[in-house]
């Protein structure tokens, strides 16, 4: 079994569940020592177990808990910002709170995660940002201000550290799925069913791949697979780049 990433060590936020989970076991498959980011514990601790890993706890949401990690002390050489909510409701009635709070976990967090990673990789000369957006941060969908709004700003983030980054040996690159078959999606796809009195296939395929050609959710270890893409051999060039992984949904 190739092993790219031995003696790298990763770190991975919302890693207790869905995608997070998956690119961790995928990183660590690839032979990076993984650091399991998750304010869930009990999950956290069940994945790290799951993947060899060690696994860590905070609220991204709040920027005195990050500092408290230390990270810059951990020689993390690979970054998933990964951890993310969803919030759905028209701008007029959207509490300004929760606005800001997905800001917080989905924009301030990955850039206060970066600030305190960065300097490590450019004083060994190398390390893989990549930052889990969404086709929701090349198209918008109503009623989702905070999401998108969010994966636009994480967008231009990424293209802000792989230009500063340039040259040092540090990329910085962004994968963006369509919806993913996640216990939070598949959540939806269940209720939405109910509430519309119509079997579970034709919410995927009326509601929510309304808009994607390959009618299937994307699977977690799709995303993972592409996450691992970005930081294996020969991608050295690869920066500043927003990968697809949304069933042709941005083609038309």
């Amino acid at each position: 079994m190739e092993t790219p990433l031995l003696g790298r060590t990763a770190l991975v936020t919302g890693a207790a569940s869905g995608i997070g989970r998956a690119v961790a076991t995928r990183l660590a498959a690839d032979g990076a020592d993984v650091l399991l980011l998750d304010r869930d514990e009990q999950g956290a601790k069940e994945a790290a177990v799951e993947v060899g890993g060690e696994h860590l706890v905070a609220d991204l949401s709040d920027a005195d808990e990050i500092a408290d990690l230390r990270l810059a002390e951990r020689g993390v050489d690979v970054l998933v910002n990964n951890a993310g909510l969803q919030h759905v409701a028209p701008v007029q009635d959207f509490d300004p709170a929760t606005f800001e709070l997905v800001h917080r976990v989905m924009l301030h967090a990955p850039f206060l995660l970066t600030r305190a990673v960065l300097p490590g990789m450019y004083e060994r000369g190398w390390g893989r940002i990549v930052h889990v957006s969404s086709v929701h941060g090349h198209r918008a969908s109503a009623f989702k201000s905070a999401y998108v709004s969010a994966k636009h700003g994480l967008e231009g983030l990424s293209k802000v550290i792989a230009l500063e980054a340039a040259g040092t040996g540090v990329t910085s690159n962004t994968v963006c799925p369509g919806y993913v078959r996640t216990p939070l999606v598949e959540q939806q796809v269940a209720d939405q069913a109910e509430h519309h009195g119509i079997p579970e296939d034709d919410v995927l395929d009326d509601v929510l791949l309304a808009r994607t050609p390959v009618r299937r959710l994307v699977e977690p270890e799709e995303v993972g697979a592409l996450v691992a893409y970005l930081c294996g051999p020969g991608t050295d060039s690869v920066t500043g780049t927003s990968h697809l992984i949304d069933g042709g949904w941005t083609a038309a």
